[in-house]
Formats: structure tokens, C-alpha cells, sequence
């Protein structure tokens, strides 16, 4: 045990962090969390490095784009968080699309898009303090409305850790997120309100 026993920090991400805990393998690596800030498109013509230079410059214009766990000094854990116009698929995602009329809009409602917990640490309470921590940076930055769009594993139980980086429902109700739809069979929108 040793390793996981110590305590979880978390606080705003900063680039160098995010760099290192992303890597060069793996599908977070691949990514760089742009899946949600690029359409179609724009997903298929921009290489990882063309995405880690988006994410990167993130950090460069505004609020940290997310939050970091460490545990030991080391970054473990990375969630991405911001207003929800920052993801256009997130916004035309038939997720969203089935939760119906009445979604809110504008730059007060945020979305927790993305977790990233390094392989040693899952199941250690790190996502959690990610998305307590996420709830916190976003309303400290104005948002009225935290937004998440986990899965079911109960109704979705071929589910592998790739299919949750979008946390799971669980993790959601545990820091006070409601179910405000479950309109696509295994996913579902959740809030919190400030």
C-alpha cells in the first residue's frame, strides 16, 4: 500500500504538471483533453502535438482548464473543467441534445469533461478529490451551474476504464451532482448548483 496511503492534495493545474502526468503513451497523451474542444473535423485534422499546443495555450488566457491531484509531490490525477462554450461537442452531444429543453446556457454553467488518473492511483480516492476540487475552481471562477455527464457502469457493465473518463454516476451523487436526465440508456447529465 505504502504509496496510496498518502494524502491527496489537489489545487489549479499548471502546465509543466499536466505535461508530465499526460506522457508520451496512452490515450491521454493522444489527446491532450481536446475531445470535447474540437468537432469532427477538427479532431481528425489536428495531430496530438497540434492538440497539446490547444491545451497547452489554455493555460496561457485565463483560469487553469482543470485541477490536479498529487500525492507525494507528484501529479496523479487531472480533471478538466471549464465553461461549457469551451466544449462544442459537449453542447451538440445527443447526450445534452436528450436531456431536453431547459438545459441552461451562457458562461455560467461549467463542465467537468474529463478525468486522468495515473494507473497506480485509481481506486484511491483520487477521483473524488479531482471533482470536489474541479466544483471548487469552477464556482471560484463564476460558475452558477457545475455540469457532468457520467456513465452507469450498472447499465453499462462492459464499461472499461477508457469508457470512464468521464467519471461514473457514483462519483457524481457522492459530491452532491443531481440526475437531471438519463435520457441515453447508461449516461447521464448531473448538476450541481452553487
Amino acid at each position: 500500500m505504502g504509496h496510496n496511503s498518502e494524502a491527496i492534495i489537489t489545487g489549479p493545474a499548471s502546465w509543466p504538471d499536466v505535461e508530465r502526468l499526460f506522457g508520451v503513451h496512452g490515450e491521454p497523451s493522444r489527446c491532450w483533453c481536446r475531445w470535447f474542444a474540437l468537432t469532427g473535423q477538427d479532431w481528425k485534422t489536428a495531430p496530438p502535438k497540434t492538440r497539446k499546443e490547444q491545451l497547452k495555450a489554455k493555460f496561457d488566457d485565463g483560469p487553469e482548464p482543470g485541477v490536479l491531484a498529487f500525492r507525494g509531490g507528484e501529479a496523479v490525477g487531472w480533471c478538466a473543467v471549464e465553461p461549457r462554450q469551451c466544449y462544442p461537442r459537449i453542447e451538440r452531444s445527443r447526450v445534452l441534445k436528450a436531456a431536453g429543453a431547459g438545459a441552461p446556457e451562457g458562461p455560467g454553467v461549467w463542465s467537468v469533461s474529463c478525468f486522468v488518473v495515473s494507473p497506480g492511483h485509481r481506486r484511491g480516492g483520487v477521483a473524488t478529490a479531482l471533482l470536489q476540487a474541479a466544483v471548487g475552481h469552477a464556482f471560484a471562477h463564476g460558475a452558477e451551474i457545475v455540469e457532468g455527464y457520467p456513465v452507469d457502469p450498472s447499465l453499462r457493465p462492459k464499461a472499461g476504464p477508457a469508457d470512464l473518463y468521464q467519471g461514473t454516476v457514483k462519483l457524481f451523487e457522492a459530491a452532491g451532482f443531481s440526475t437531471v436526465s438519463t435520457a441515453v440508456p447508461g449516461r447521464a447529465v448531473m448538476r450541481l448548483r452553487r
